[in-house]
């Protein structure tokens, strides 16, 4: 007789899309962003299905070095808020540390979209707020998923990064 086929418990749980920003501008950011990109493909879980090109932006916030930007293109059977506890996890074991607003930083992960949730508690805010008017989010965000509809004013990813001025980001 045949062994009953096992299915483990993630195939009973739904899979997410879910839209990422990295950044860093302190030490060497290339390495640093190609390492947390390795770090969140080991963790189970979450699968890496798209990345962007690499972007030279200038920093928003105090006098700082400017930054390297990218985005990345997620699915993950986690919640949002354990995917965001995931992220500050991986930002922590790159030597993140969290000083100042908008102040250097050595790794910076930013949850930006959950499919098309709409979320704020008071860790977690969907879509990540003032993403639209940041190019050195959506100029990447553009290049993996021009046509992702930002929820709230459900504009496609292309349309948003029209309406910025897109001049002080550079690809790598």
């Amino acid at each position: 007789m045949p062994q009953p086929i096992a299915f483990d418990q993630s195939h009973h749980q739904p899979i997410h899309r879910a839209a990422i920003a990295l950044g860093s501008n302190l030490g060497d950011s290339q390495q640093t962003l190609e390492s947390a990109l390795v770090a969140l493909e080991q963790t189970p879980r979450i699968t890496l299905q798209a990345r962007s090109h690499w972007y030279i932006t200038a920093p928003v916030g105090p006098p700082q070095p400017d930054f390297l930007n990218g985005c990345a293109l997620l699915s993950t059977t986690l919640t949002p808020q354990t995917l965001l506890a995931t992220l500050l996890e991986i930002e922590q074991q790159f030597g993140r540390v969290r000083q100042e607003r908008w102040g250097p930083r050595s790794l910076d992960l930013d949850l930006l979209f959950f499919d098309d949730l709409i979320l704020e508690t008071d860790t977690l805010t969907l879509p990540h707020p003032r993403m639209s008017e940041r190019a050195f989010v959506l100029v990447p965000l553009a290049e993996i998923d021009p046509d992702w509809l930002e929820p709230v004013s459900r504009k496609a990813i292309a349309d948003l990064v029209q309406a910025v001025d897109c001049s002080g980001v550079r690809r790598l």
